[in-house]
């Protein structure tokens, strides 16, 4: 998963100028085994208000109905309590809910109150449950921050409305009514209903793929999630998509417009979870489905169970950006069954899932793009080093104080140097070692939330086993709670790209463009020669690159952001139609930020066209 991009334009010229209930799975741990957990210092969620020691919540059952016209969810949501004898109080989290009423199993109304509100983390409902360990709160939501409502024109097909939802980190408290932190795992169903045109997709299985009559001209859609899940994986979508099968357990939603092209482009899937299962155990979730979203999606993926949104940014034609899939992929391991407790300790997810990725794709396409992109992950952590200041902490995979925020930290952090720690390790013990630690660190850990300290405690049981030595070269503690690089860092191999170097190397000094390399070039290659390329270029050279490369016209979204961030930065006029048509077509935070950024920096010359591009491409 990749950040979202929810600036208005003032603030992005502020930042440039400074009723089904399921028990759990019999695999899944029991409430009383999780509370020491989520009860221990460093699990605590302070972007919770939640008290799950006390009363957790285990299972949500929600019957929603979907209004387009009002961007408005209503209905009820049915909450499992876990809790002990003489605890009295539940508390939720909200942010902009509005609660009718809450009522216990027999019908009978329950107190509730709305505590005192935070800008981001909104407000604790607290209900005085007494001994009811099962209630139901009828609400509704509007306008939620989790969910996108989309007009038919912002779609592909543009003749239907079109809903996605985007829950992580702690958004989905702004549609459902339940204790919205990582470490809580909760099971669920639903039954929603939308107008008859708009098929319904949720993340669990599908218990009625075409729906059911629903009356006033809607369907109904129910769905169930057997497996404790972390409440931000509930996600949902809604509009004009067709479904084809990509293999036994895989497949692919999207709209009509786009479903050839993203069929083709994911047909490697069945083989990725292969080599996933092949890495680190079993796939436990079923099936393995995908939704491509309009443009507008903000991310790259989001890994939501057995059911991963992706970016149609990522149909590249040649399968080159799919590294992305695998990513998410890996997510059914990283993050998914084991989940990171709270916000400070995101690398367990993000940056264990990066080197899971980089291993399939290594099984599926060799080592040497493997090598490639790993190199790019170790570039990216370098940025980011340069960036934030290798004293900073932020630069640390554990974050602590405001560097916590769930929506804090930094990608080349929290993804690669992650990447870069599992890297380091596996140097030192060995690859066949290394995997059994971290396929056995899966199994063990199941469904369930962890810790940095947990993992680390982890190793030192099963990796270290009392190896001083050992101990000493691995550099744990300084890799997750230091800022900064360990001296025993794992660099990327150097011939990874040495043709590519050597022809950065013949442009700086000769002003020679290897066309001919240039076009059988890997994606990776490609980008490591254009992000290599001098910053400050004049309009002849830039000219005679993309006249030589076409990079103007490059169809991989990729090669074509990392093109235009750099003639844009050097204010090269062609550029400028491009751009226009890039931003016109992607929403994707990755791309549209950064160019943006990019445009204000350049004054007099950028702005007015910034401008004009987002008054145009706001929608």
């Amino acid at each position: 998963m990749r950040h979202l991009f929810t600036l208005s334009f003032a603030l992005l010229i502020a930042s440039c100028a400074a009723p089904q209930t399921s028990a759990p799975a019999a695999s899944a741990p029991t409430a009383r085994m999780i509370a020491p957990i989520l009860a221990s210092e460093d699990a605590r969620d302070p972007y919770s208000y939640a008290q799950p020691e006390v009363a957790r919540v285990t299972h949500v059952s929600l019957d929603l109905a979907l209004d387009f016209d009002a961007h408005t969810v209503a209905g009820t949501a049915t909450l499992n309590i876990a809790a002990e004898d003489t605890a009295q109080e539940l508390i939720l989290d909200s942010k902009g809910l509005d609660i009718a009423w809450v009522r216990d199993g027999h019908g009978n109304d329950l107190p509730f109150a709305e505590g005192a509100g935070h800008a981001d983390k909104g407000a604790p409902i607290g209900i005085h449950i007494g001994t009811a360990r099962q209630i139901t709160i009828r609400y509704r939501a509007t306008n939620a921050e989790a969910l996108q409502w989309l007009t038919p024109q912002q779609t592909a097909g543009g003749r239907h409305s079109f809903l996605f939802s985007q829950g992580q980190p702690i958004l989905n408290r702004t549609w459902i009514p339940t204790q919205d932190s990582p470490g809580i795992r909760q099971t669920w169903d639903a039954r929603i209903t939308a107008p008859s045109a708009l098929t319904v997709v949720m993340s669990g299985d599908r218990l009625t793929p075409q729906g059911e009559p629903a009356g006033d001209g809607r369907r109904a859609f129910r769905f169930r999630m057997d497996k404790p899940v972390a409440p931000y994986l509930i996600a949902i979508a809604a509009g004009d998509i067709t479904f084809r099968d990509l293999g036994p357990r895989t497949g692919v939603w999207a709209e009509s417009a786009t479903i050839d092209r993203a069929a083709a482009e994911l047909v490697d899937t069945e083989r990725m979870i292969d080599a996933a299962e092949a890495l680190y155990g079993p796939y436990r979730w079923g099936r393995y489905d995908m939704i491509v979203l309009p443009p507008s999606f903000p991310y790259g993926g989001m890994e939501n169970p057995t059911l991963t949104f992706l970016t149609p940014t990522f149909i590249a034609g040649d399968k080159s950006l799919n590294g992305l899939v695998a990513h998410e992929l890996a997510h059914s391991w990283s993050g998914n069954l084991v989940t990171n407790a709270n916000w400070s300790d995101s690398w367990l997810n993000e940056g264990v899932t990066s080197y899971f990725e980089n291993r399939i794709m290594e099984r599926l396409y060799g080592t040497r793009r493997a090598a490639q992109e790993y190199a790019l992950n170790f570039d990216a952590m370098e940025e980011a080093l340069r960036e934030n200041g290798d004293g900073s902490p932020i630069s640390s995979l554990h974050l602590s104080g405001e560097a916590a925020d769930p929506n804090g930290g930094s990608s080349g952090i929290i993804y690669d140097k992650g990447a870069v720690f599992l890297k380091t390790v596996e140097s030192i013990v060995g690859r066949a070692r290394f995997d059994a630690w971290l396929r056995s660190w899966f199994d063990r850990h199941a469904f369930q939330p962890a810790t940095s300290a947990m993992l680390l405690a982890d190793i030192r049981e099963h990796l270290v086993r009392g190896d001083a030595a050992l101990e000493a070269r691995l550099m744990l503690d300084a890799w997750v709670y230091q800022p900064g690089l360990p001296a025993n860092v794992a660099r990327p191999d150097p011939a990874a790209f040495a043709e590519v170097d050597a022809a950065l190397a013949a442009f700086q000094s000769l002003s020679i463009i290897e066309t001919d390399k240039y076009a059988r070039w890997s994606t990776a290659e490609r980008l490591r020669y254009i992000n290599g390329l001098p910053r400050e270029l004049g309009i002849h050279r830039l000219e005679q690159l993309d006249t030589a490369l076409g990079l103007s016209a490059a169809t991989n979204n990729e090669t074509l952001f990392a093109w235009l961030n750099l003639a844009l930065a050097n204010r090269y006029d062609p550029a400028v139609p491009v751009a226009d048509a890039f931003l016109g077509r992607v929403g994707r935070r990755k791309f549209v930020l950064p160019l943006f950024r990019t445009l204000m920096a350049q004054g007099a010359w950028g702005e007015p066209i910034a401008q004009a591009i987002y008054a145009r491409t706001r929608p």
